[in-house]
């Protein structure tokens, strides 16, 4: 991948030179990225390629052997866990394949999670929850409980709880992979749609090529390193 994110003023979000091995097992082999705000990202490559592992170092969760992550001028891998934690829950939005939402509470409660975890009153949070789940056109079942919706109203809630905190990025891990191709696009359509009014870069993890194809850049992730399919980095 060519070193021309010469551009760190432009890009929200970049790493350079990421190595990271389990073991004797390399998954990262000096791969580098960037995104801007509002650019939606698809990140493809075949099963034990790496692309998830870049997500996690991106994303704060998994640190790097070697390398560096720039977010908003600071250093992810210079920051403590409880640091990088916080970061997560301020300022980076989740989408997992399955959702992950808590069964115990209901859709409402879920996506009001992290707000309320960042200080929100209940009703405040909830509030703002329910105007999510309009937007994501799942308000009707703010009320029920995870296990009581479809699979793909439950991922729709999923995105809405990724986006109610005002996230300067969404992390999307195979968010339609559980799904079939209808509600998999309509997924795709309201999250995409979604996070450009929000000015959210979406990093889009997928080997799907008709899900990448709702991203503005596609790269490929291959034995640990990066390629820009655009050349536009």
């Amino acid at each position: 991948m060519s070193q021309q994110h010469s551009e760190p003023a432009q890009a929200l979000l970049s790493a350079c030179d990421l190595r990271k091995a389990y073991g004797p097992t390399p998954a990262l082999a000096g791969a580098s990225f960037a995104i801007r705000a509002g650019e939606v990202v698809a990140v493809m490559g075949p099963s034990g390629s790496g692309k998830s592992t870049l997500l996690h170092c991106l994303a704060g969760i998994v640190r790097p052997d070697s390398g560096t992550i720039g977010y908003g001028g600071r250093d992810l891998t210079a920051m403590t866990d409880a640091e990088r934690s916080t970061l997560r829950r301020t300022e980076f939005g989740f989408v997992f394949q399955f959702g992950q939402l808590v069964p115990e509470l209901s859709c409402a409660e879920n996506v009001a999670l992290p707000l309320r975890l960042s200080g929100a009153g209940r009703k405040a949070a909830e509030r703002t929850a329910f105007e999510w789940l309009e937007r994501l056109e799942v308000d009707d079942v703010g009320r029920k409980r995870p296990g009581e919706v479809s699979g793909g109203q439950g991922q729709r809630v999923a995105v809405a709880r990724a986006l109610v905190a005002s996230p300067r990025v969404v992390f999307a891990d195979e968010p339609t992979g559980a799904l079939d191709s209808l509600n998999g696009e309509r997924v795709m359509r309201l999250l995409t749609d979604a996070a450009r009014q929000t000015s959210a870069a979406v990093v889009l993890v997928t080997h799907e090529a008709r899900v990448a194809a709702y991203s503005d850049r596609e790269v490929v992730v291959r034995d640990g390193t990066v390629r820009d399919m655009a050349g536009a980095l």
